[in-house]
């Protein structure tokens, strides 16, 4: 499994509020997007969110998750940034 997508498509889901926005959002199949999740949640044997047939919410292992994966995909978004920024320089 790649973690930095699989990073991506649990912000994704959290911000979204739903797996299906996600996935439309990520141009990827609502499936994808599901088993996504649940092999990053085997992985990291924790449950980040729970499910009910109408919405999603973060278990605290989930919320202190998605504090560090903001952090972590944001900082990256900055290097490759200013990375693009050095080469028009």
């Amino acid at each position: 499994m790649d973690r930095f997508q699989a990073m991506q498509v649990f912000t994704r889901v959290v911000d979204a509020n739903s797996f299906t926005g996600a996935a439309d959002l990520l141009g990827l199949p609502r499936a994808t997007v599901t088993t996504i999740i649940q092999n990053l949640e085997a992985l990291l044997q924790v449950r980040l969110l729970n499910r009910t047939t109408r919405r999603i919410s973060l278990t605290p292992d989930g919320a202190a998750y998605y504090e560090h994966c903001a952090r972590i995909l944001g900082e990256v978004e900055e290097i490759r940034l200013e990375q693009l920024l050095r080469r028009v320089e």
